[in-house]
């Protein structure tokens, strides 16, 4: 497994268009893949199973809310978001509130919708460096739309905990972290994920 993603800059006279950029992701379907706001290429390992793992329990304890609340859809990994920035990011989970989702056309809910989401997780894996998961986490917070962001080190067993316009929280070794007022009733159970 790679410890920090392979990064590929392009000469500025090559540029992928955001059609070319999707087929690109399209072709290499086993590899995940992200652009930053300054066109660079990141190509990231894919999760080992234990990391795929604790990836579904996430995903499945914000399934089963969302089932239940009926106002949001939710996203996994493997899905992409064009950011305002132009940068294509893809949190290991994601949420957005229905009617955010519903202004967007038909042909921008098939590829990488262009909308950040309202709610999102970062899942630290082994062979992740924190620093750029932090940074990541600051891109996303300037968006529109995005409203709260985890990212759950379970290396440290730390969460933290980001809203924009306010200072990063850091919880030590939680039970569970509740997403109140964002996603009424959505507590996220750590037991299955540390």
């Amino acid at each position: 497994m790679l410890s920090s993603p392979i990064v590929f800059q392009l000469p500025s006279s090559v540029k992928m268009t955001d059609e070319q950029f999707f087929d690109f992701c399209q072709i290499n379907r086993n590899l995940r893949i992200e652009r930053n706001k300054f066109g660079e290429i990141s190509i990231m390992s894919l999760a080992g199973s234990e990391t795929g793992n604790r990836e579904i329990n996430i995903l499945g304890q914000l399934w089963v809310w969302t089932e239940k609340d009926g106002t949001g859809i939710a996203f996994s990994s493997s899905t992409g978001f064009k950011l305002s920035t132009s940068a294509e990011r893809s949190p290991d989970a994601s949420w957005i509130k229905l009617e955010r989702w519903n202004t967007l056309t038909s042909e921008q809910q098939k590829k990488f919708a262009p909308i950040c989401p309202d709610f999102i997780i970062e899942l630290r894996s082994a062979s992740d460096n924190l620093q750029p998961l932090k940074e990541k986490m600051v891109e996303y917070m300037e968006e529109p739309g995005i409203q709260l962001g985890l990212l759950i080190d379970r290396k440290h067993r730390q969460v933290y905990i980001y809203r924009p316009g306010q200072p990063e929280e850091c919880l030590e070794n939680p039970e569970t972290v509740n997403c109140d007022p964002i996603l009424p009733g959505f507590v996220l159970n750590m037991a299955k994920i540390w």
